[in-house]
């Protein structure tokens, strides 16, 4: 059995260190190896554990002052029975995965210790308990149990209850590239994790507008179930997005082509422009080169956090060079290359 560092030393402290630097060094090493921070983190959960630990016997007053007379000795399992605390001082629990736990619920207010340290992660409700991912110290008070939880939806209580919430599931589904762009809703259809017999259950989703391939709809309470009054895990529906002819997608931007005649390109004009929107007629600048490209503001995508910001299009102009000509066209056309090579000499 490994050897227990001095409790002192775990949280960076002299032996002269005052209450007020026992909770500051604490507050600093739990935020640093809290298993939240360091998911799927075997070393830091240890030296969460071990801190924590630490911190429990050293913010007492009492149990310091034992520990600094007898050292690990006055709460070692071995003195259970004869100890001023024994083994009762810690429970164990072989969490979910078969992971070891060991948690210290007394010693100072760990609910206002956690809340202090992490803020926001933790939301405490009127019971006494952090809801969501996070820890949570119990004590028993008048007579009433306060739970709390560990890592990703893991809580317990004195009674040895440990309710945990259910594992999140995956899927996939197709929308079209309008669909995409625009919102819309599907139907899905998933075997029920709940159920005994795996039916079928059908769920209307809603697809925002502006999402990408790639992107995930969280659909909460729709994963597996709960175990000991957990809550449900969520359903993580992937989104795949089906290609659109003569579209291109970048982030918000859409690009596309289009085709000019020859002369058009030469004398300038007009050319229709598809777009998500409709049909966008823009004007062709005179000597237009192949290549050129027509920006047109908003014509892009939908922003999935702001409806009322959109990408650009952007439009490459190709020029179409004519396969077939008539012989008077040929003839206009030798005639306009004789002029050019002209004034190239005469240059």
């Amino acid at each position: 059995m490994a050897v227990k560092r001095d409790y002192y030393d775990v949280l960076g402290l002299s032996k002269g260190a005052d209450a007020a630097a026992v909770k500051k060094a604490y507050r600093k090493l739990a935020k640093k190896y809290h298993p939240d921070m360091n998911p799927d983190n075997a070393e830091a959960e240890r030296k969460f554990k071990e801190v924590t630990e630490a911190y429990n016997v050293l913010s007492d007053p009492e149990k310091r002052k034992l520990y600094d007379q007898f050292g690990h000795a006055a709460f070692d399992e071995t003195g259970a029975g004869s100890g001023p605390y024994g083994g009762a001082y810690r429970q164990a629990y072989s969490g979910p995965g078969g992971g070891y736990r060991e948690y210290h619920f007394e010693g100072g207010n760990m609910d206002d210790m956690f809340q202090d340290i992490f803020g926001d992660i933790f939301h405490h409700d009127t019971s006494g308990s952090f809801g969501g991912s996070g820890f949570g110290g119990g004590s028993s008070r008048s007579g009433s149990s306060r739970s709390g939880g560990f890592g990703s939806g893991f809580y317990g209580d004195f009674g040895g209850n440990f309710r945990t919430k259910g594992s999140d599931l995956t899927a996939e589904v197709t929308v079209s590239f309008d669909e995409a762009a625009f919102g819309c809703d599907k139907i899905i259809h998933l075997q029920d994790p709940g159920s005994a017999g795996g039916a079928v259950q059908s769920l209307k989703v809603h697809i925002p507008a502006g999402i990408d391939s790639g992107k995930s709809v969280r659909l909460r309470g729709k994963g597996m179930p709960g175990a000991n009054g957990g809550e449900n895990g969520d359903l993580l529906l992937k989104v795949q997005v089906t290609a659109k002819p003569g579209y291109e997608r970048k982030g918000m931007d859409v690009y596309t082509t289009v085709y000019i005649p020859f002369t058009t390109a030469v004398f300038g004009g007009e050319a229709v422009v598809n777009t998500l929107y409709g049909n966008v007629l823009c004007r062709i600048k005179e000597g237009t080169q192949a290549g050129s490209k027509i920006r047109l503001r908003g014509k892009g995508i939908v922003s999935v956090k702001d409806p009322a910001v959109h990408g650009d299009q952007y439009v490459t102009v190709q020029i179409q060079v004519p396969r077939y000509l008539s012989p008077a066209a040929k003839q206009k056309l030798k005639e306009y290359e004789a002029l050019c090579a002209g004034k190239e000499k005469t240059a």
